[in-house]
């Protein structure tokens, strides 16, 4: 198995028009959602071997979300259902299409419950990536769940990929910013953006606060400017690698297909320690940039996550 993600599939209910907030929004439409969810869709359609291990509820919504991955080819043999609490959502709304609002819904969603015991091992050990996010670490049993996996996954070779991705409306800032700490000694890849740089380090420049941030133990951070592109940090040094400028419809979602696109790109040929050059780095980004993009430009995530044939596609148009 390529890339195994964990954490929350979610029902997420997006506005019904643009450039409103929430309570402004007229009515919403339910999509799939849940970043890690969103990654594991991502890394299928650039060609990689994906699996999803989580929980939703045993209801509608929950059987619905893990039918829409199946369909997307992920492997959900590690989903788990619960009886007694409902799939989790999140109301999104857009002022603009750069930015956006949401509101969860959960007390305590499904997603929040997976168990230790739980986890599938075996898909673990064959993982060549595992990938996770901050909020499967908020509370227990995920929490714990989420730490074994990664544990799992790394004692088998995996590399390591953690996205901060924080919500403060989900936990206290001091309360999530002592979680994350706690945890990128244990992973290799770390992805934040700005205002997570501000969370977590002393300053907001990607450049100083990438090498404090790769001093507590991570062999790759990667920062996500939105439309101002994206910043690498490894042991051999740093750089900022521009945007592709398109016309964006709804930015929902880039960071996840940013991520897959970057994993993929990291593990898909040899081994992905030797992959950390500067010079190769900054195509690794590139294509990871271009991900993003072409997701920028579709309404929804997954509907918009985009083909390996059409990343390359546009690639070789921005190159010619």
């Amino acid at each position: 198995m390529d890339i195994v993600c964990l954490g929350e599939l979610l029902v997420d209910m997006f506005p019904a028009e643009l450039g409103r907030s929430l309570a402004d929004v007229s009515a919403f439409r339910p999509k799939p959602g849940g970043a890690p969810a969103n990654v594991a869709v991502a890394a299928v359609r650039l060609g990689a071997q994906s699996a999803f291990i989580g929980k939703v509820g045993d209801d509608d919504f929950g059987h619905h979300l893990v039918g829409i991955l199946r369909e997307d080819k992920v492997d959900v043999s590690g989903m788990r259902y619960d009886a007694e609490a409902r799939t989790g959502m999140a109301f999104i709304a857009m002022p603009d299409e750069n930015s956006y609002e949401i509101l969860f819904y959960r007390n305590t969603g499904a997603d929040m419950r997976l168990r230790a015991d739980e986890l599938d091992r075996e898909i673990l050990e064959q993982a060549r990536a595992f990938h996770f996010g901050s909020i499967s670490l908020i509370q227990e049993p995920s929490r714990g769940a989420t730490l074994a996996a990664a544990r799992i996954a790394r004692e088998a070779g995996a590399l390591i990929s953690f996205d901060v991705n924080y919500r403060p409306d989900l936990w206290s800032r001091e309360e999530a910013r002592e979680r994350v700490l706690d945890t990128i000694p244990h992973v290799d890849l770390l992805k934040v953006n700005e205002v997570e740089l501000e969370l977590l380090t002393s300053s907001a420049d990607p450049d100083i606060a990438s090498q404090e941030l790769l001093a507590l133990g991570p062999d790759l951070c990667v920062v996500t400017l939105g439309p101002d592109g994206s910043f690498f940090r490894v042991g051999r040094g740093g750089e900022y690698v521009p945007p592709f400028q398109v016309k964006t419809v709804d930015a929902t979602g880039c960071g996840d297909a940013f991520v897959a696109g970057l994993i993929w790109q990291l593990i898909g040929g040899t081994g992905w320690r030797e992959q950390l050059t500067v010079a190769r780095m900054r195509e690794v980004l590139r294509y990871a940039n271009a991900v993003g993009a072409l997701t920028s430009q579709i309404l929804g995530v997954i509907p918009a996550l985009p083909t390996a044939e059409q990343v390359e596609e546009f690639l070789g148009q921005a190159d010619a």
